[in-house]
C-alpha cells in the first residue's frame, strides 16, 4: 500500500531581475535566496492616529531574521506582480488592514544587505485600525514612537531587522511634516 503524503504548499514564484531591476526570469523563491539572485520586495510602513510606527515581531521560523522587528508589513513582489499590488497583498496578509492608498516613500537597491532584493517601501499612513497580526506570519507587533525606535536602534539593533535600521536612519520612517 502507497503511502500517503500531504502536498506542500505551492512556493511562491518571484521574478529574478538584474542589477538594473530587468525581469530575466521566473523562479521559486528558495531557489532565488539559495542562489543569491536579485528580486524584489515590498515593505508598508503602518501609523496609528498618533503617528507612532507599528512594527511587527517575525515569526520564529522564518528563514530571514526571525524574530526580530520588522517594518510594518514585509513581502516578496510575486512573479508579474506590481510592487504597490504586493504591499496592498502583505498588508491584509500580515495585518488584516486595507489601506485607501499605499504612497511610495523611498528604495533600496538590491545588494548583499537586502538579501539581493530591490525593495519599495510605502505608507500607508494613519490608519484608525488596530493590525491583527496573521500567527502564521507573524509573532505579534507594537507600535513605537519615534524616540522610542531610536533607543531601539541605538541599545537593542540585533533585536531589528536592517530594514527598519537602515531605513529609520536615513530618515524615512518618521518624515517631517
Amino acid at each position: 500500500m502507497a503511502k500517503k503524503t500531504t502536498p506542500k504548499p505551492a512556493e511562491e514564484m518571484v521574478d529574478v531581475v538584474d542589477e538594473n531591476d530587468r525581469e530575466l526570469l521566473v523562479m521559486p523563491l528558495g531557489e532565488a535566496h539559495r542562489q543569491g539572485l536579485y528580486h524584489r520586495a515590498a515593505m508598508v510602513l503602518v501609523y496609528d492616529p498618533e503617528g507612532r510606527l507599528y512594527l511587527q515581531k517575525r515569526a520564529p521560523h522564518k528563514d530571514l531574521y526571525p524574530g526580530r522587528f520588522d517594518l510594518s508589513a514585509t513581502g516578496h513582489v510575486q512573479a508579474g506582480e506590481a510592487r504597490e499590488e504586493a504591499a496592498a497583498r502583505e498588508l491584509h496578509e500580515e495585518l488584516g488592514l486595507t489601506a485607501k492608498t499605499l504612497t511610495p516613500v523611498d528604495a533600496a537597491q538590491a545588494s548583499r544587505e537586502t538579501a539581493y532584493e530591490f525593495v519599495t517601501v510605502f505608507s500607508a499612513g494613519r490608519l484608525a485600525d488596530t493590525p491583527r497580526p496573521n500567527p502564521e506570519e507573524l509573532s505579534g507587533g507594537m507600535f513605537v514612537d519615534e524616540a522610542e525606535l531610536a533607543a531601539l536602534v541605538r541599545d537593542y539593533r540585533d533585536c531589528l531587522t536592517p530594514a527598519v535600521v537602515h531605513f529609520f536612519e536615513k530618515g524615512t520612517l518618521f518624515p517631517r511634516l
